[in-house]
């Protein structure tokens, strides 16, 4: 927050979600909103592998007071799209807050593609946004411009950042925002006032160590990098491993060498 994020994520991905249980992602999303204080938009992921958890994980976040719940789709054994669709129908009529759908299908074996989020956003009242996590970069540009009309469109590929921005997506979710929050506010607000030349040399700075954690196991890289910068946030939860020395040493070297913004731009 005090580098100027819009908005914070509680149980995403880079959160190690598939690591906690229910009951600690529901006091995680409490923590978090207890801590922001209502200072930025809190966005909890409650989705989970049956509608009945994700009604439950839904409803806890919405007494908390988050503002916004993101819905991944049911993973482990890849669901139809007609399933697909009445799982998320479910869960998002059994709450009044805003829905925003996280397509991420290496994880879910599920992907939604266009005409299902559109047909989503338009059935569904409180279907508001999309996290768009399919590296699928013609697709992204098809829901930033065909359907920005029924649907708020994030992108959720670090390595898009400034490409997605520029192309008018609604904004971007990135996990290495926990480690280089003030360069990737720089560029998306470089961006936002018209400067595009600007938040490409700011981008182009920072490329390298959005290249660096992406090029290995990213929630350790996530990590490490927090580490790195003076916040020391231990190991990931077992089974996930941290980073070997060679890749440790590749994601250090790159924060490194990344120059500091200029301060009060």
């Amino acid at each position: 927050m005090d580098a100027g994020v819009d908005g914070v994520v509680a149980a995403g991905s880079t959160g190690e979600v598939g690591a906690l249980s229910s009951d600690e992602r529901i006091a995680l999303v409490d923590t978090v909103i207890e801590q922001t204080a209502g200072r930025v938009p809190v966005i909890a992921q409650t989705g989970a592998t049956s509608t009945t958890e994700a009604i439950r994980l839904s409803k806890a976040a919405e007494r908390s007071g988050a503002d916004v719940l993101m819905l991944i789709t049911p993973f482990y054994e890849p669901l139809t799209i007609d399933e697909t669709v009445a799982y998320l129908t479910d869960v998002a009529g059994a709450v009044d807050l805003p829905v925003m759908l996280y397509n991420i299908p290496a994880v879910t074996g599920v992907n939604l593609d266009p005409a299902t989020v559109r047909r989503l956003a338009t059935e569904i009242d409180n279907v508001a946004y999309i996290k768009d996590s399919s590296a699928n970069w013609e697709q992204a540009l098809q829901l930033i411009h065909h359907h920005a009309d029924v649907i708020g469109t994030f992108i959720g590929w670090d390595s898009y950042i400034y490409s997605a921005l520029a192309e008018g997506a609604a904004g971007v979710m990135a996990g290495a925002a926990n480690v280089v929050p003030d360069e990737i506010v720089s560029v998306a607000r470089g961006i936002a006032a018209g400067d595009l030349a600007g938040a490409l040399a700011d981008w182009k700075r920072l490329y390298p160590v959005i290249d660096a954690l992406i090029s290995v196991p990213f929630i350790s890289a996530v990590k490490a990098g927090l580490t790195a910068r003076g916040l020391d946030v231990g190991d990931p939860r077992r089974p996930t491993a941290p980073l070997g020395a060679e890749q440790l040493a590749g994601v250090t070297a790159a924060l490194a060498r990344l120059e500091p913004i200029e301060q009060g731009v």
